[in-house]
C-alpha cells in the first residue's frame, strides 16, 4: 500500500474520532501525522460554531492548532480534560501501546492520563500481535550520566539501546532531555516492563501506554473499525 493510501486510512480514522468530540469539552491534542488530520478536522467544527479548548501535546500540534483556530488552555495547572486523542507506533491486541516516533511521548502520557477518555485512532498497519520487533521503544531519559542509564535498561531489557540523532546530533525533547530508542524482538509483558524501567533512576518516562486505551479506530482498506475499552 503506498504512503497516500495509508495516509488517507489515517484521514479517515481522524475524522472518525471527531464524531467523540462534544461541545463544552477540553480535548487533549495529539502529535504526529495522524493528529494533523485530527486537527483539521476539529478546526472545521470550531469554524462551523462548535465550543471546544484544547491541551496540546507538542509546540508543533500547539501552532497547528492555532493555525486551524482551535483555541488553547494557556495554564498549565490541573487540567480537567474530557478527552484525549492520539496516534500510536504500534497497538498489541490488549490495546496496549508504543508512541513516541516523534519525541512527544511525556506530554502525550501525561495528557492521556488526565484525560476521563483516551481514544487513540491508527491505520490497520501499526496493529501487531506483540509490541517490539518492527518498532523500537522511545524511552525518555535525562542527559547526565545517559550512558550508565541506557546501560541499565539495555541489561533490563537484553535489547539494543540506541541515542536518537537528529541531523548528526543528539534529539532533544521539548522538555530537554533525551531519547534512547530500544531495540528489542518482542515485549510480551509491557506492563511490567513499564514498571522496571521507571524503577531506572535517570529515566523520566517510556513510550510503553499499558492499559490506557478505553476506545480504538482503526482505518482499514474495509473501512473504520472501532473497539471500546474499559480502562481498568
Amino acid at each position: 500500500m503506498t504512503s497516500e493510501s495509508l495516509d488517507n486510512l489515517k484521514k479517515a480514522a481522524a475524522f472518525r474520532a471527531v464524531e467523540f468530540v462534544r461541545d463544552g469539552m477540553v480535548i487533549g491534542l495529539g502529535t504526529g501525522s495522524t493528529a494533523k488530520h485530527l486537527l483539521a478536522a476539529i478546526g472545521e467544527q470550531v469554524r462551523a460554531g462548535r465550543k471546544v479548548r484544547g491541551v496540546p501535546t507538542s509546540q508543533e500540534t500547539a501552532a497547528l492548532a492555532r493555525e486551524s483556530g482551535i483555541p488553547l488552555i494557556d495554564t498549565e495547572d490541573r487540567w480537567e480534560i474530557d478527552v484525549a486523542i492520539d496516534g500510536a507506533d504500534q497497538v498489541d491486541p490488549d490495546f496496549n501501546l508504543i508512541k513516541g516516533g516523534g519525541g512527544a511521548l511525556l506530554k502525550e502520557k501525561i495528557v492521556a492520563a488526565s484525560a476521563k477518555h483516551f481514544i487513540v485512532m491508527v491505520d490497520y498497519t501499526k496493529q501487531v500481535s506483540v509490541l517490539g520487533g518492527s518498532f523500537p521503544l522511545p524511552i525518555e531519559v535525562v542527559p547526565f550520566g545517559w550512558g550508565s542509564t541506557a546501560r541499565e535498561i539495555e541489561a533490563l531489557t537484553k535489547g539494543r539501546v540506541v541515542l536518537r540523532n537528529r541531523n548528526g546530533v543528539p534529539f532533544k525533547t521539548e522538555a530537554g532531555h533525551l531519547i534512547v530508542d530500544v531495540h528489542i524482538d518482542r515485549i510480551d509483558r509491557p506492563g511490567e516492563l513499564e514498571t522496571a524501567l521507571n524503577l531506572i533512576p535517570g529515566v523520566v518516562e517510556t513510550g510503553l501506554f499499558v492499559g490506557r486505551t478505553n476506545t480504538l479506530i482503526v482505518g482499514t482498506p474495509q473501512g473504520v473499525h472501532i473497539f471500546h475499552v474499559p480502562r481498568k
